[in-house]
């Protein structure tokens, strides 16, 4: 069949923003997004490249809608105020474990979650920052309740 010239001036346009969006998102699904900060925390001997999300926006949307997360990678959430923040995995395609982290770093307990679901999984004592990694990234590193994540917030002061 063929095709006029005005039917293909508007189809190939169309059609290259349509695979340039399918191509564009998947990436962005699996790597994160860039207009989050980043930066290195440590537990242990183990490094985490962590996106950070302290506005309101960031930490209400976290890790919805990826479809990978990397092994040294992960999200922290930064709160104003110290407080019982819950968190549960609607939209969250991925498993994922969730350190709740005291002012000085110190792991005060930790949750596996699983992806879409709405159980709520809360720190033991009011917390101002969470930390997700894949699930099992804390477990299988050996990094347990009581040990200090370091880096970022959690740098030594003087």
């Amino acid at each position: 069949m063929k095709r006029s010239k005005g039917s293909d001036r508007f189809t190939t346009p169309w059609f290259a923003a349509l695979l340039a969006a399918l191509f564009l998102s998947a990436p962005l699904a699996a790597t994160g997004d860039p207009a989050l900060p980043r930066m290195k925390l440590q537990a242990g001997a183990h490094t985490f490249q962590v996106e950070v999300a302290a506005a309101p926006q960031h930490r209400q949307t976290g890790l919805m809608g990826r479809t990978r997360l990397a092994d040294d990678a992960g999200m922290l959430f930064i709160f104003e105020r110290k407080d019982i923040h819950c968190f549960w995995m609607k939209n969250t395609l991925i498993p994922l474990s969730i350190a709740f982290l005291a002012d000085d770093g110190s792991i005060v307990n930790i949750a596996d979650m699983q992806p879409r679901t709405l159980d709520f999984h809360c720190p033991q004592s009011a917390v101002r920052y969470a930390l997700e990694v894949p699930q099992g990234g804390f477990g299988n590193k050996g990094i347990k309740p009581g040990m200090r994540i370091s880096g970022g917030p959690f740098a030594a002061r003087h």
